[in-house]
């Protein structure tokens, strides 16, 4: 067969295919386009906000929005917000796990979450905790498990806390593998065995200089931004000052390049005891999402109790009446009478509830 003979069939086919409906398109290629459960519904895709994003915005002196997330739902939600930066926070270990401080988050517990917040966020940045006891020891271990927080976890970017010598050697090796590190000073959690407990830093002269030089240290090694926590604001403002990358507070006054809240926290999600201990003082609740999940789960608990729920309008996959008659007849064939009887009532009891209601279905 010519070469002029192959295009040419080759182009009628292209002509045809073009011809056929267009497939239908999903947003995730492992949810079903027809299930009895929505599923995610499409997003607008938008543009990725990544570090130079983050530097520009730096540069302009535009606020930076930082909020934790830990799951799918909460990624959407900060997402859908246009929230700048999404951090994998290892305060999951408090405010997911129940545990009174962050330390026994394992690097595989961590993982988890970043898998779940990476398939639910399509523009924030996403930053990774390392959790504590997974950098300390060596600078091989810290990239190692940077590395594991990226292919396996979806993240862009890692956060690790302190400035001891061995943090900033462990920044630097990371940053030089080619990752991106946010560094954390101020109070850092996984040092409370150290610090004596989350106590604020900086309200000394001793304390403020170290916040301010171990913040340069960071820079230095190569971070890309550093959380200022629990500072006093002066302080803030000096680091903020004296740094060429954005600081991020939290409990640190307004003075930083953006600020950072846990999800929960800021949401007023949890209404227990626990949550009322470990909550800072600094955090401004914009919601109190915990009262209205109480009041959700309180209704839905009453209306079981008293048989309101489900009703016709939540029982929407119906037979025929035929097919209940057919259906009737094969259970007591089988010798199921009592089975049939309870089918008849139902459908009897579902078609006046339908009625009553209006239902057409």
């Amino acid at each position: 067969m010519s070469l002029f003979a192959v295009l040419r069939r080759n182009t009628t086919a292209l002509r045809f295919i073009t011809t056929l409906s267009p497939l239908p398109t999903k947003p995730y290629s492992n949810i079903p386009l027809n299930t009895v459960y929505g599923g995610p519904k499409p997003q607008t895709p938008t543009q990725r906000f990544t570090l130079s994003h983050l530097r520009q915005k730096h540069k302009r002196r535009e606020p930076i929005t930082v909020v934790t997330g830990y799951d799918y739902p909460s990624a959407v939600h900060i997402d859908e917000a246009g929230i700048d930066v999404c951090l994998v926070g290892d305060s999951a270990a408090m405010v997911v796990h129940g545990h009174d401080t962050t330390l026994p988050v394992t690097v595989d517990e961590m993982l988890v979450h970043c898998r779940a917040v990476a398939r639910g966020v399509r523009r924030a940045l996403l930053v990774g905790d390392l959790p504590f006891g997974s950098y300390e020891s060596a600078s091989g271990q810290a990239v190692d498990t940077a590395v594991r927080f990226l292919k396996e976890g979806g993240m862009d970017a890692i956060k690790l806390e302190g400035g001891s010598p061995s943090r900033i050697t462990a920044a630097k090796a990371i940053v030089e593998a080619g990752i991106a590190v946010m560094g954390h000073v101020g109070l850092t959690p996984q040092a409370i065995s150290v610090l004596g407990g989350f106590r604020p830093q900086g309200k000394n002269v001793a304390s403020a200089m170290k916040v301010v030089e171990t913040a340069l240290a960071l820079q230095d090694a190569g971070c890309f931004s550093v959380v200022l926590e629990c500072v006093p604001p002066p302080v803030a403002a000096a680091a903020t000052s004296a740094l060429k990358i954005p600081t991020i507070g939290i409990g640190a006054g307004p003075f930083c390049s953006g600020q950072v809240l846990v999800y929960h926290d800021l949401l007023g999600m949890m209404q227990h005891p626990h949550h009322a201990k470990v909550t800072p003082k600094f955090c401004k609740q914009y919601g109190q999402v915990g009262e209205v999940i109480n009041k959700a789960l309180s209704e839905y608990k009453e209306e079981v109790t008293n048989g309101s729920f489900p009703g016709p309008s939540h029982s929407p996959y119906k037979i025929s009446p035929a097919d209940v008659t057919n259906f009737l007849n094969e259970l007591q064939r089988m010798g199921l009478e009592t089975a049939a009887d309870a089918a008849a009532e139902a459908a009897v009891k579902m078609e006046k509830a339908g009625s009553t209601n209006g239902s057409d279905d």
